[in-house]
């Protein structure tokens, strides 16, 4: 029973990266709009964080390599709490939709580490 659980665990927090990481090459356009005037390269992040979601949310489902997937979506999730929802605190018509998304972004950051952590303990038992 732990097998199965912990393998449904793994596909259903896969399941929203992999939507949308390929949100990420439907509606890159979109989304170019989104990246922090600072960054260089525009929509080659979009299309960049897009693959990063994929492979991620690939090795979760797959069970393998899912430590890397975990430290990737996990560092990835980061940075989106410090370059987009933080900023977008000081805007009063935005700060309680940056505050709810760094809170959200943040708890599937700890779960993406904590599935990374998993798939280490269990790759130095194998």
């Amino acid at each position: 029973m732990k097998i199965l659980t912990s393998t449904v665990a793994r596909v259903l927090f896969a399941i929203p990266f992999l939507v949308f990481g390929i949100n990420h090459f439907i509606k890159a356009d979109m989304l170019a709009g989104m990246v922090p005037s600072f960054a260089p390269g525009g929509i080659l992040w979009v299309y960049l964080t897009g693959i990063i979601l994929v492979l991620g949310a690939l090795t979760f489902i797959s069970g393998k390599f899912a430590n890397y997937g975990g430290y990737a979506i996990a560092g990835f999730l980061i940075i989106t709490v410090l370059t987009v929802q933080i900023p977008g605190l000081s805007n009063p018509q935005t700060a309680m939709m940056a505050f709810t998304g760094m809170l959200k972004d943040t708890g599937l950051a700890g779960g993406a580490l904590l599935l990374a952590g998993l798939a280490s303990t269990k790759q130095q038992t194998a």
